[in-house]
């Protein structure tokens, strides 16, 4: 059994923002040498996401219409009683809550077995900070 890890770095400029990563998980799996396995991409960061989708500007931008209606950032302790922690981002972990930690995805023959259209994001909640994402391979 092989294992691979590799830590990715982030720096979001906006507060909400997507960043497609799948290259750079491509790039690990060729590295890892694991022809057949899993592959596990995960933020590490509460504020953060990982999640599959397509790559559609307009599919983003209801992304964060949507979120801001579900979640909208106030950095009031009115609204958000984390916010009385003197954080103001009780907002990102909700966001980050309805999309998700982690993605895990299988490999097969050396290669990301994805569906038609599915790419790896990195879902930035709370940003202009330095952030991480796991990527874990384990496999033969």
């Amino acid at each position: 059994m092989k294992s691979h890890t590799r830590y990715l770095s982030f720096r979001v400029p906006a507060r909400m923002g997507f960043v497609n990563i799948t290259r750079d998980i491509v790039k690990e799996v060729e590295s890892s040498g694991v022809q057949e396995g899993l592959c596990l991409v995960n933020a590490m960061h509460i504020t953060a996401s990982v999640f599959i989708n397509d790559d559609e500007p307009g599919l983003h931008e209801d992304y964060k219409r949507w979120l801001e209606k579900l979640a909208p950032f106030d950095p009031s302790p009115e609204v958000y009683q984390h916010n009385r922690t003197g954080e103001d981002n009780g907002d990102a972990h909700h966001k980050r809550q309805l999309m998700g930690r982690e993605v895990v995805v299988a490999i097969t023959r050396g290669k990301l077995d994805f569906g038609p259209w599915e790419q790896i994001f990195y879902g930035e909640f709370d940003g202009n900070r330095d952030k991480r994402v796991l990527v874990k391979i384990i496999g033969e």
